[in-house]
Parts: structure tokens; C-alpha cells; sequence
């Protein structure tokens, strides 16, 4: 099974919105949406959940105000500063508690209790291009890294219940730890970076990642025709470190009117960018199933 993985080092490059096109040119597949904290791929494919499950990680302090004797012991201990003290009456701030369970051992009445985290949802769903796995963390939790892979593993287990060959997954920006789970053993990387020293920068960064786990990657320049000197600054940088360039594409106000009306740009209508983009995504097919 192939998994080919879009990712940019930093975000506003254009990623989602080539992701989708896609998943709309793309056969036999199971799409994902890896990007957990803030997700943005269902504005485009408006997935109908098939599956909604919660998302649990870790753990919480919650101080049970009927056997709370006021003694401050958990205001002491917490390192955190996330227990507050009004009036005698203590209690414990959710979006600071770290989950250590120091408050919860040293309580001296056992006033503290410890239930599970739930940190959001993840989702199976229908679209219009096939089927979906994505997910959403609520504001402020962690453990992103854990739920992109529970997401992979389910995309996965639905491609092989479906009989389906490839998923395509939209990835974070970035190269920390959300990143580094979407990465880790996928077939081929398929960069998307745009022409300004800092896409460059960040494109370099997250390209060594993927050397650094031993991933084919490839790179995409989005709006090159912004700022031509940095294209051929990304470009000489992909031909000295051996990765692919699948193409340049321009700066053209259709993507706008496309995302405006909810659709990927190669269903939007009959324009040039669509066919372009139709032929680096057959390029990238033949990257990962070579023609016999």
C-alpha cells in the first residue's frame, strides 16, 4: 500500500488546497487529514461522518469540592500553577494542569480525582472523493503527535477493509512532533513550499527531516512567478540534494475563486493551473507505482 504524504515546512504555501486537488485526481485511495490542531480540509470536501469516536490522552486533576478540606497541600505541591485558591474553595484551571498527579498523591484526604483527558474527536467519513479519516484536538490540548498516528493506523485498517491501495494524507506545516508522525515510514513526500526566504528556509528544514528518516521526497514551488530568484535558489537546492522537482506552479487567482465556492481547483472549471496540476500529480503516481 502507498502512502504519499503533502507537507510544507511552514503554512499559507498553498498545501491543503493542492492536497485536494489531489484527492479529486487521485483513484483507489483513502484520503486523511493529519493536520489535528487546526484542520482545514473538510471546508473543501465536506465530509459526512460516518464515525465520530473520542479522542483520549492522559489524564486530569479534578478537586472534589465534598471531601476538599481547604488544606493547600495541592496548591503547594503543583508546579504548574494550576490550582486556584478563592475563599477556601480550591480547584484545578483544565487548560493548566499538566496531568502530573502530584496533587492527586499528595492529597492527605484523597479529594483529588484523576479521570481521563478527553482531547477531541476523530472522524471516518464519506466524501465525495472517497473515503475520509481526519480529526479535531480541542483548543490547548497536546498529544498531537499520538492522535496523527491513531489517524494513519485507522486509515490504514480502512483502506485494507475497502481494498483500497493508496492514502493521501495532508500533512502539518512545521517539523515537530505532528510532523514527525505523519512522516515516519510513508512511501513519498511531496513538499509544497512557496518562493520567499523564509519557504525556503522551512522548506530545507522539513526536506532534511525527511532525509534524516530516509523518505523520498519531492518538491513543488507554488506561486514561483512571485518571486523568481528564490525559485531558482529552491530549485538549485533540489537538484544538489537529489530530490525530484515535480513542477513549478504560478500565482493565479482561480485557486480564490475555487476555495470561495468549496471546490478543488481541478473541479472548479477548465483552466490552465488544473491541467498543470494534473500532470505533476500523474508524475508523482509514476514516482510511487514505476510503469513496468
Amino acid at each position: 500500500m502507498n502512502e504519499i504524504l503533502i507537507i510544507s515546512g511552514k503554512g499559507g504555501t498553498g498545501k491543503t488546497s493542492l492536497t485536494a486537488a489531489f484527492a479529486h485526481l487521485a483513484k483507489n485511495h483513502v484520503i486523511c487529514d493529519l493536520d489535528v490542531d487546526a484542520p482545514d480540509m473538510h471546508l473543501i470536501l465536506k465530509p459526512e461522518n460516518t464515525k465520530s469516536v473520542e479522542f483520549i490522552s492522559g489524564h486530569e486533576a479534578v478537586i472534589n469540592p465534598d471531601k476538599c478540606e481547604a488544606c493547600g497541600k495541592c496548591l503547594e505541591m503543583c508546579q504548574y500553577g494550576a490550582v486556584n485558591e478563592n475563599d477556601d474553595i480550591f480547584s484545578i484551571n483544565p487548560l493548566k494542569c499538566e496531568g502530573c498527579k502530584v496533587c492527586v498523591e499528595f492529597c492527605p484526604v484523597d479529594a483529588i480525582d484523576f479521570p481521563d483527558r478527553k482531547c477531541g474527536h476523530w472522524y471516518s467519513s464519506d466524501t465525495r472523493f472517497g473515503p475520509m479519516i481526519h480529526a479535531q484536538l480541542f483548543p490547548g490540548e497536546e498529544n498531537s503527535g499520538l492522535l496523527v498516528s491513531l489517524l494513519r493506523k485507522k486509515a490504514k485498517e480502512l483502506a485494507g477493509e475497502k481494498g483500497l491501495d493508496l492514502i493521501l494524507s495532508d500533512g502539518t506545516p512545521g517539523i515537530g512532533c505532528p510532523v514527525i508522525a505523519s512522516l515516519s515510514g510513508v512511501t513519498l513526500a511531496v513538499i509544497v513550499t512557496e518562493p520567499t526566504p523564509s519557504g525556503r528556509h522551512d522548506m530545507e528544514r522539513v526536506a532534511e527531516l525527511c532525509g534524516h528518516f530516509n523518505i523520498p521526497a519531492g518538491i513543488i514551488i507554488n506561486k514561483y512567478d512571485l518571486n523568481e530568484k528564490e525559485a531558482a535558489a529552491i530549485e538549485a537546492y533540489s537538484r544538489k540534494k537529489g530530490f525530484t522537482l515535480f513542477g513549478n506552479l504560478p500565482h493565479d487567482p482561480v485557486i480564490t475563486r475555487a476555495m470561495i465556492n468549496a471546490q478543488a481547483i481541478t473541479e472548479y472549471e477548465d483552466n490552465d493551473f488544473a491541467k498543470q496540476l494534473t500532470g505533476i500529480w500523474e508524475q508523482i503516481i509514476r514516482t510511487v507505482k514505476p510503469v513496468k
